[in-house]
């Protein structure tokens, strides 16, 4: 089904879906994990659109923005407060109080100067926040992550230097190519860090990352159809 189809039904349709053939590629792949976790990408969506979704009892989301997020969630958050939030775009060091403000989850961990940053705002804060950090799988310079032959020292000195609780991977392949050697690259890279959880796949390639042993996969355009706002500038 191309996505031309799925913005033509409704949200409610696209959601039973994407669970379907989540629950379905799971099964086919026999894979040791759970059911992997379906983080909605709601960015650019409207909190009307967001609803539609809180309504069908899923709760896990995923936004790209801090401002963006600060802008629509806290009023969800308040009528739905066990939503599960997630930052999954890049976050500056000045946004991190911000940050901490809104989201549980902290995906786009890729430099220790934010790391940093996120521990000294946790020890003022108390919160209890998850990151995963960002691999640059491709080493492609105009994206975000840590190199993968630096990936063991950085999640051990996010650790034991900075006190926070690493949780998983996540990468973004490169755009056009193959998806599946990279999955199975970070599957390799979480075994060797010692981490259980795998944010990999988007609407396009999410069975594939399945397949590779995903535990959560993002998932927007294919829930939400076209996006309803402009993107963020």
């Amino acid at each position: 089904m191309t996505f031309e189809q799925l913005s033509e039904q409704t949200t409610e349709q696209n959601y039973k879906l994407i669970c379907s053939r989540v629950k379905k590629a799971h099964d086919r792949f026999d894979t040791d994990t759970s059911l992997p976790t379906i983080i909605a990408v709601s960015k650019t969506q409207s909190s009307e659109k967001i609803e539609q979704l809180l309504d069908l009892n899923h709760r896990v989301f995923g936004e790209n923005r801090v401002q963006e997020a600060l802008g629509k969630w806290p009023d969800l958050i308040e009528k739905y407060p066990d939503v599960e939030l997630h930052l999954i775009g890049p976050l500056q060091t000045n946004k991190v109080k911000d940050a901490l403000k809104i989201f549980n989850t902290i995906q786009s961990l890729d430099r220790e100067k934010l790391a940093k940053a996120l521990a000294q705002e946790i020890e003022k804060t108390k919160k209890n926040i998850n990151c995963f950090v960002q691999i640059n799988l491709g080493q492609e310079e105009q994206k975000a992550g840590i190199e993968p032959e630096s990936a063991l020292d950085f999640v051990k000195n996010c650790r034991e230097e900075y006190g926070l609780n690493i949780i998983g991977l996540m990468c973004i392949p490169p755009f056009g190519e193959a998806a599946g050697p990279y999955f199975a690259q970070l599957k390799l890279l979480a075994e060797q860090v010692e981490v259980k959880n795998l944010s990999m796949g988007m609407s396009a390639d999410f069975e594939t990352a399945i397949e590779m042993g995903a535990t959560h996969v993002r998932v927007g355009t294919a829930l939400f159809g076209t996006r309803s706002l402009p993107l963020a500038k």
